[in-house]
């Protein structure tokens, strides 16, 4: 998307990396830079999430981020380790039922998209496992394909080759529609109804950013996502597109934010 954009508006768009504290570092640092369009974030699920996760944060994403366009939504999967005995979703929550407490459910870490998700299905689906948090998806997936822990909802681009080379066992996706990468493997929603689960990614601003650049900004996406090429890649990467208004991309995130705050609050997450 930087690279269009970069194209189309004639201003080379610099990807800078602001890692730390679940995205809150580099979410705070635009929402202290100036509000003239120079500064940028890419806004993700785990703005929603973190709203609710931490206690105390030096910002209200909601109130201090404008929203500027919606980039794209991608499923999870939901995976198994191929020693499981359970081929779908009503078969694996038996045998969670069956063995309760002694299903290790791995993650991203603690408060990441695939922990919310395990959470919500394990609150959707009345089964009890044992969470089990690592760095990031790749040491939680090789531990998944080596049998140390049974069950993982990895996002759809890190997991997609492991379940298409037999080497994990997807059982279900978690939007709201199937995967068309993966058009056989059904959604979570099919077995529990109303379960759904996305990451999310789209653009914000500074607040008080004006309107003509966040309208001119949000012109350009939409253009991008209507690029069969993009979309191309995005369906590459488990993705569908998020065009439309700023304001639809702000509801979304306001829908999503309330959405996992009750998840958390529910299973009682803190983070670490």
């Amino acid at each position: 998307m930087g690279q269009w954009l970069s194209e189309r508006l004639g201003q080379p768009f610099v990807i800078e990396n602001g890692p730390g504290a679940g995205t809150n570092i580099a979410t705070e640092a635009v929402v202290n830079a100036p509000p003239d369009g120079y500064t940028l974030l890419l806004a993700n699920l785990a703005n929603a999430i973190n709203a609710t996760l931490y206690e105390k944060l030096n910002f209200n994403f909601i109130r201090d981020i404008a929203p500027v366009a919606g980039i794209s939504q991608a499923p999870l999967i939901m995976v198994v380790n191929p020693s499981v005995p359970a081929k779908t979703v009503p078969e694996f929550i038996a045998y969670a039922k069956a063995n309760p407490g002694k299903i290790n459910m791995g993650s991203a870490g603690i408060g990441s998209a695939g922990h919310l998700a395990g959470e919500l299905f394990k609150m959707m689906a009345a089964v009890s496992l044992v969470h089990v948090p690592y760095r990031g998806n790749a040491p939680a997936l090789t531990d998944l394909i080596a049998g140390q822990v049974e069950v993982l909802f990895p996002s759809a681009a890190s997991s997609i080759e492991y379940v298409k080379t037999g080497k994990l066992r997807g059982l279900a996706v978690t939007g709201a529609i199937r995967l068309e990468t993966l058009p056989d493997l059904p959604t979570v929603g099919e077995s529990i109804p109303g379960y759904e689960a996305s990451s999310l990614y789209g653009i914000g601003a500074p607040r008080n950013t004006p309107a003509e650049i966040v309208d001119k900004l949000n012109k350009e996406v939409n253009a991008a996502l209507a690029d069969p090429k993009m979309r191309a890649r995005l369906a590459d990467l488990g993705g569908t597109p998020l065009p439309g208004p700023p304001a639809q991309f702000g509801k979304l995130i306001v829908d999503e934010t309330e959405k996992w705050g009750k998840v958390i609050k529910f299973a009682g997450i803190k983070p670490q």
